[in-house]
């Protein structure tokens, strides 16, 4: 990755939106814009600065000395337990910064750091995250042969699930054995914690799972994903354990059509908004529209949400290097849930799915 363009980028940004600089703190934004990704910084300081102008800066603990002996984009200053790392702080800004204008602060930076440094009262604080997500969301080709390495590692999964066997096993149970899958696979980890909702837990579109143990006649909503080298899939399937009723049948294929022509809609032009009415109104006409509850998709990157969010009305012209997902569901309180996902990109101009493990009826 070529982490000095990205700064480069940024900078010039700032220029245009009169911003004297940006804070950023430990994060998505962090890695982004440098290739390093702290463990375990918590209440120490720890922060890259970029000036509009000048060349960037990081402060951090002495800790993280030989991880950051090799960042060659800017200067780093170290300070030690028990020293005042926001003198260091102070110092850094009065030599590099203007002493007062429009400062970018990333979302994620905690509070308790913005309370101490009140040095930076002299500013007009902002956020970050809208400029810079204008950067994120188009991602290079490098970023997406990640982003589907990450694809492939959860479609993996998905299949050894199915060879194991799920009956009888609690969700908890199954829940584990996706994370360990994902490591066991080449992924950093999961990307999120994995949602594993069986019977009427699956009504729940954000379940976390319980010790219910898995049974004949069950519905069960499977939603989990893959970190690789950074970068975040997100993939969810919904299978049965033995036959289902007529209803989650009917229910299945409505679902499966309207992600279809979800996907179908996506090229580019179109909006983010298009693609999530072209999901909805099919769900809408088949008669469940109050049972679909949340946005058609969601952007993905280095985080798991971000830009673009296909979701109602979203003005959001869809352009060559987006990814994101496409995830309709609909979900019956005391009987089931329905949900079945797929990652998208914006490739040659048009759609290209990136997972592909199976999509069709799975009854096991």
């Amino acid at each position: 990755m070529d982490y000095r363009k990205r700064i480069s980028k940024l900078q010039e940004v700032m220029r245009k939106e009169e911003a004297v600089g940006a804070l950023v703190a430990p994060g998505s934004n962090f890695y982004y814009l440098t290739g390093i990704n702290p463990l375990g910084s918590l209440e120490r300081l720890f922060l890259l600065l970029i000036p509009a102008e000048e060349e960037p800066s990081i402060i951090a603990p002495q800790l993280y000395e030989n991880e950051l002996d090799s960042w060659e984009l800017g200067r780093v200053f170290l300070w030690r337990d028990g020293e005042n790392p926001y003198a260091l702080f102070a110092s850094i800004l009065a030599k590099n910064f203007p002493e007062k204008g429009r400062l970018l602060v990333d979302d994620t930076m905690p509070v308790g750091t913005l309370l101490k440094a009140e040095f930076l009262q002299s500013y007009k604080l902002d956020t970050l995250n809208s400029l810079l997500s204008g950067l994120r969301v188009i991602k290079s080709e490098e970023e997406v042969k990640l982003l589907k390495k990450a694809a492939k590692i959860v479609d993996k999964v998905f299949y050894n699930l199915l060879e194991e066997g799920i009956e009888g096993r609690s969700e908890k149970e199954l829940a584990a054995w996706i994370e360990y899958l994902v490591k066991s696979l080449g992924a950093d980890g999961v990307s999120f914690e994995p949602i594993v909702a069986s019977g009427p837990n699956g009504a729940n579109p954000h379940h976390r799972p319980t010790d219910r143990k898995i049974r004949q006649g069950d519905v069960i909503v499977l939603d989990y994903g893959a970190k690789y080298r950074g970068y975040c899939s997100d993939i969810t399937r919904t299978v049965f354990v033995g036959e289902p009723s007529e209803e989650a049948k009917t229910v299945y294929e409505i679902v499966k059509e309207a992600q279809e022509k979800a996907f179908q809609t996506v090229r580019e032009g179109v909006t983010a908004g298009d693609v999530d009415r072209t999901a909805r109104g099919y769900i809408v006409r088949a008669g469940y529209g109050e049972c679909f509850t949340h946005r058609t998709g969601h952007g993905l990157g280095l985080d798991v949400h971000e830009e673009p969010y296909i979701s109602p009305g979203n003005s959001t012209i869809l352009a060559e290097g987006m990814v994101f997902t496409i995830e309709p569901g609909i979900y019956l309180p005391g009987k089931f849930g329905i949900r079945i996902e797929d990652d998208v990109a914006v490739l040659n101009g048009r759609g290209e799915r990136l997972t592909k493990a199976e999509r069709e009826f799975l009854s096991l």
